[in-house]
């Protein structure tokens, strides 16, 4: 792994958002998953749609396309970005016990957009949360990651 520096602190170690101005603009995608780990009852309450607050899966997915869109406002140092595109797609695994969540996030700009991806699989997962709390407060929410990121100087990562 090559040597780098943590872009968003200046020479005297002071925090900053970093300037893009002089950055090529390239398409840019980042991939990001989420996982929330449940009792087998509450996966069936969520396939079956019965719980109390409604879909769960249609209410998350919501959740985190607006979360996406957002993440300038929630994490300091990130830049507002013109989204082109944010997809959500939750599935459920019995194996597991689980609703997979995995966003992807998409812009023709100067910056990434692996924030946006991570930020909507974070708040699709805490949405599962609290739509099924009441019958399970035991969820755990894991394998927050990037899976993939494209475009730009750094070239592309895929962790898949």
């Amino acid at each position: 792994m090559s040597r780098r520096t943590l872009s968003h602190f200046d020479a005297r170690g002071n925090a900053h958002m970093v300037d893009v101005g002089a950055k090529e603009i390239t398409e840019r995608v980042a991939v990001a998953r989420a996982s929330v780990l449940m009792q087998a009852a509450t996966l069936k309450l969520i396939k079956d749609k019965k719980a109390a607050k409604g879909d769960v899966l249609a209410v998350a997915q919501l959740a985190g396309i607006m979360a996406a869109k957002r993440t300038a406002e929630l994490i300091p140092l990130c830049h507002p970005l013109s989204l082109s595109a944010v997809e959500l797609k939750l599935s459920l695994d019995a194996k597991r016990r689980a609703v997979d969540i995995e966003a992807t996030c998409k812009l023709k700009g100067r910056t990434g957009v692996e924030m946006e991806a991570l930020t909507a699989a974070s708040v699709a997962a805490l949405t599962v949360y609290d739509m099924c709390k009441a019958v399970d407060r035991g969820m755990v929410i894991s394998e927050v990651k990037l899976l993939h990121k494209s475009g730009g100087k750094s070239g592309t990562y895929d962790a898949r």
